[in-house]
């Protein structure tokens, strides 16, 4: 009777064990990344909803002056260039994901916020290289840049402000989705085999992607590359702010012969401008496989056993 007894109340235990772990494991498993959604919207859209409380509208300006003295009615100012800085081996690189978090956490964005951002001057690449981190940090709500930048609100005689916005610290989570950009390593990977498949697209200005000038360590661009630069996807002097049409930039990759089916790494100078592109192809036309390479030629030109090509790309 006593033996029965104690195998009763092993028996009990290990029940009692199994229905704690079961009822215990959802705490256990980590979340996924959540998916982020960026589009472009018009400059009419943000007037009339840009008093929505779950929108956070961000001006990445890098003068303050110029967020002073106008700005669109609710928006925070967090210059773009906020963002990197050294990392005790190379320059303008993106901060650690902490800090990263916390500056957006500082302009007011939570894990909800539909955050649309916007810039000025002579490109629209502040804006998508701060929505390219909110996707880099798995940002689950809506991600927008204003189509046209602050040129079109204002053109379009849109309201502005000079007052400062009023709002909380945000409770945005950064969780780092790594498949969205690509290292050194490997980089050195794709370019040292024979049948990488890789696609590398650069979107510098002709003449720095062809090493014409004397600017990095080593000039010129990883053997291989499509130049596509960067204003061919805008409407270009008259304003760099504004998208071509994305009908018009599909057949500019026809005939570049890029296709959804490629495996492509953007690179350029600092990861910058990679973002224009990698935000067009991935979130706009729907491109699977795009990454950035962020160290980009700022990393890749001072490493002495990686090839260097010199010269044009003829299909500019």
């Amino acid at each position: 009777m006593f033996k029965q007894l104690q195998r009763w109340k092993i028996q009990l235990v290990a029940f009692l064990a199994a229905v704690l772990a079961v009822a215990t494991l959802p705490a256990l498993v980590q979340p996924s990344a959540a998916a982020t959604t960026i589009d472009f919207v018009t400059p009419q859209w943000v007037a009339e909803h840009s008093g929505d409380a779950n929108l956070r509208i961000l001006d990445v300006r890098t003068n303050p002056l110029d967020y002073i003295n106008s700005h669109i009615p609710g928006a925070v100012n967090i210059a773009e260039n906020t963002f990197r800085g050294p990392n005790g081996r190379l320059p303008v690189q993106f901060w650690q994901e902490q800090k990263i978090e916390a500056l957006f956490q500082e302009s007011g964005v939570n894990n909800d916020s539909h955050v649309v951002i916007y810039s000025d001057g002579n490109s629209v690449l502040g804006s998508t290289q701060v929505a390219y981190l909110l996707d880099r940090g798995s940002h689950s709500g809506r991600v927008s840049v204003l189509d046209g930048g602050f040129k079109s609100y204002t053109d379009a005689g849109l309201p502005v402000t000079k007052e400062f916005v009023e709002y909380s610290v945000g409770n945005f989570n950064l969780v780092d989705d790594d498949s969205v950009r690509v290292s050194l390593d490997q980089v050195r990977e794709f370019v040292t085999s024979s049948n990488s498949g890789i696609t590398f697209i650069d979107p510098r200005p002709p003449a720095g992607f062809a090493g014409e000038t004397d600017v990095h360590i080593r000039n010129g661009h990883i053997p291989g590359a499509k130049n596509i630069p960067w204003p061919s996807f805008t409407l270009g002097e008259d304003n760099f702010h504004q998208l071509k049409s994305l009908d018009e930039i599909r057949a500019l990759l026809a005939r570049r012969e890029v296709t959804p089916a490629d495996d492509i790494v953007v690179t350029c100078t600092t990861g910058r401008e990679a973002s224009l592109q990698y935000v067009v192809l991935k979130h706009l036309l729907g491109y699977p496989n795009v990454r950035i390479y962020e160290g980009s030629w700022t990393e890749y030109s001072a490493q002495p056993d990686l090839p260097v090509a010199t010269g044009r790309d003829p299909n500019v």
